[in-house]
């Protein structure tokens, strides 16, 4: 079994350290971290937890799945590598126009 969790539907007020002190309780916490966007620095509202074997990992979804953590009850389960996205359309073409656009002349 894996020991990465994903912890989903947080509180945008939940940082790294809240994620590690709730996790700790169900084993060693190797890392926790907090999604943030890139451009504002807000939480994304999920993160991820890694602890030190799978037993322990097990441990904390079982404990803390549908727990209430900042207002909002808690999603946790293995973490799965992030699927590949389709290319996005629509911006603008190297014309400088975009890409929806026709030229007519």
């Amino acid at each position: 079994m894996s020991n990465k969790l994903y912890v989903g539907n947080l509180s945008y007020s939940v940082r790294d350290d809240d994620l590690q002190q709730q996790f700790s309780s169900y084993g060693h916490v190797q890392s926790a971290k907090v999604m943030m966007e890139r451009d504002t620095g807000r939480s994304k509202g999920f993160g991820f937890v890694e602890m030190s074997n799978g037993q322990e990992a097990e441990a904390a979804i079982q404990g803390l799945h549908g727990r209430n953590m900042g207002g909002r009850d808690l999603t946790v389960n293995i973490a799965r590598p992030m699927e590949a996205r389709p290319p996005r359309s629509g911006g603008f073409n190297s014309d400088g126009y975009a890409s929806d656009r026709r030229s007519s002349y």
